[in-house]
């Protein structure tokens, strides 16, 4: 009987912080060709225009196939020749309209415009994957270097946290804070479209996950392609040792940057799914989306297969060739990454025989945010990142 009632509590305070938001716009539906083009036309892919969506779903999912037999030329890149460090104050950039949410932002600016706020460090180059906006592709990353005596004597350690989707810039910058205790440095990675990448037409990062279908594919690829040049950059300071942190839609960035890249030996995966379209599909964040590909009588599946190509699902094997430390973490009461899909990434993990440690949250996504959940997740994935850099050195 308690725990019904705790679990009504919980999916109806989980509803209330995905529902307070106003200004999710539900979008027509593109298929995004012109997103992957330059990379089609590059592999000899043919390439014409679509006479109508059912033959636009048919050519996106040769496409879809396509990539995924060509993964490692889809996510081939050039390290960037403009890497610098950038000082300045640090802004919230907020992506909703909550009074509360404003005040904070009209704070931060306030206390930078008097001079209250200390200035920060962040890493800046230009992303080798190119859009139409140029305020995107000028790549930002906040740079937490661990102090010099907390690395004394040991090799040079380093994670990127790729926080979740429509993430405010301060989001995760306290974690990367309780990495820097454990003499590991922190790049804290703004994905594409997020905060100071935002283009100035979004209020949201919409353009990262929308009813673009060819759009979300290239996003998926310039943020996986943004994360193996930050470990680029960091090996170029001495750096040895590389793990990452990803939550939600930057779970699904960090394990897709993991599998492609060998150099990633630590893994922590906040909210996970095998698969992009299922997390679309059923999440209550999500609903504005699905509402689009409905909109054309879309299903379930099909909107599986037509992102089948930045679906982790396709990259298990991958990712399994390698040895590394993992933690997966989920909630038991999530509604946006329902908890049926992060089991299906630990019974992929354990079919493959695959290590990995497993922890659940008594709570749903957004309310991971929430006290005292928060402080859960954090000790969760404090105490992993401590125990694998240890182990790792």
């Amino acid at each position: 009987m308690l725990g019904k009632l705790y679990a009504r509590w919980m999916y109806r305070w989980e509803t209330d912080l995905t529902t307070r938001d106003t200004n999710r716009i539900v979008r027509p539906v593109e298929w995004g060709f012109d997103w992957l083009e330059e990379f089609a036309r590059s592999q000899s892919f043919p390439f014409s225009a679509a006479a109508d969506d059912a033959e636009a779903e048919r050519r996106m999912l040769r496409l879809n196939d396509f990539i995924l037999r060509h993964r490692a030329e889809f996510f081939a890149y050039q390290t960037p020749s403009d890497f610098v460090l950038e000082e300045r104050h640090p802004q919230l950039f907020p992506t909703n309209v909550r009074p509360e949410t404003l005040k904070q932002d009209a704070r931060v600016r306030r206390r930078a415009a008097q001079g209250k706020l200390p200035k920060a460090e962040f890493l800046r180059f230009t992303s080798p994957v190119r859009t139409p906006y140029p305020e995107n592709d000028l790549v930002n990353a906040r740079w937490f270097p661990a102090p010099a005596e907390k690395m004394a004597g040991k090799p040079k350690q380093a994670i990127i946290v790729m926080p979740h989707w429509n993430a405010d810039a301060f989001s995760h910058n306290a974690l990367c804070s309780v990495f820097n205790r454990f003499g590991i440095s922190a790049l804290r990675l703004s994905k594409p479209y997020h905060d100071i990448r935002r283009p100035a037409e979004l209020a949201r990062a919409d353009y990262a996950v929308s009813a673009n279908v060819g759009r979300t594919i290239a996003s998926c690829r310039q943020a996986v392609v943004d994360i193996r040049c930050c470990i680029d950059w960091l090996q170029q300071q001495g750096y040895q040792q590389f793990g990452i942190l990803g939550t939600s839609l930057g779970s699904c960035y960090a394990f897709l940057a993991a599998a492609l890249d060998s150099r990633i030996r630590i893994t922590a995966f906040n909210h996970a799914s095998m698969s992009f379209g299922d997390v679309v599909w059923t999440g209550q964040s999500t609903r504005h989306i699905r509402a689009a590909f409905e909109g054309i009588g879309m299903n379930h599946q099909r909107l599986r297969d037509v992102w089948a190509c930045i679906s982790p699902a396709q990259y298990m094997d991958q990712f399994a060739a390698n040895p590394r430390k993992i933690l997966l973490v989920h909630a038991t009461y999530d509604l946006t990454f329902l908890r049926e899909y992060s089991q299906q990434v630990i019974e992929n993990f354990r079919r493959r025989g695959i290590d990995f440690v497993s922890k659940v949250l008594p709570c749903g996504h957004y309310t991971t945010g929430e006290t005292p959940y928060k402080f859960m997740d954090g000790w969760y994935i404090g105490s992993f990142v401590y125990s694998a850099f240890k182990q790792a050195r």
